[in-house]
């Protein structure tokens, strides 16, 4: 993933269309979380926790991981101010190599479009993830009408469900929740939420 384009977003990340969009993805992934006061969450490709650190309550604890440490301070200063306790960073990027760390949920948020190597990535979240685990992926459905060297412009449903079932995941649910206007590279589009069981 190109750091540096993510480095200098950190400050400026937060507008207000993301913060909009994140509300949206936040009040869909509450609903995933019912019942997961004891498990741990890692959010992968965290940002500045625009979602996660408002499901902090849901869950034991939660780890930011992102691979731009600007984002993560970001996140962290959020951490200090709001009083969060259960919320930790982590500097790390796992498509270069993955830490020893374990957690029973991996949450990532309009993320996986940014990652060339799709099944190298859900093969690493695999690893991380406890038994019964559950992965949980926010993301663009494919659109046509988006071009760009560096981002997958979505994924549709049963491409991204053989992917997953290949890296060992059971369960594989996916849906589409929500259409917004000028939401991905300036297009209209809709994003689905996946959810699937190690």
């Amino acid at each position: 993933m190109e750091n540096n384009v993510f480095e200098e977003m950190a400050k400026r990340y937060d507008t207000e269309e993301r913060i909009e969009l994140a509300k949206v993805i936040t009040k869909k992934v509450r609903t995933e979380l019912e019942n997961s006061k004891s498990k741990s969450l890692i959010d992968y490709g965290s940002g500045t926790g625009l979602v996660s650190l408002e499901l902090s309550d849901l869950v034991d604890s939660v780890l930011l991981v992102d691979s731009s440490m600007q984002m993560l301070e970001v996140a962290e200063a959020k951490i200090a101010r709001q009083g969060i306790t259960n919320s930790k960073i982590l500097y790390s990027d796992f498509t270069q190599g993955t830490p020893e760390i374990k957690a029973d949920i991996v949450f990532m948020s309009l993320v996986l479009l940014h990652i060339p190597d799709t099944k190298k990535i859900l093969q690493e979240l695999f690893n991380i993830l406890n038994n019964d685990g559950k992965l949980i992926i926010i993301d663009f459905d494919k659109n046509d009408k988006v071009y760009h060297p560096k981002v997958h412009n979505g994924f549709s449903h049963e491409e991204l469900k053989l992917k997953l079932s290949e890296a060992g995941f059971r369960s594989i649910e996916i849906r589409t929740f929500y259409h917004g206007n000028s939401i991905f590279m300036n297009q209209d589009a809709s994003m689905f939420i996946s959810s699937s069981i190690k």
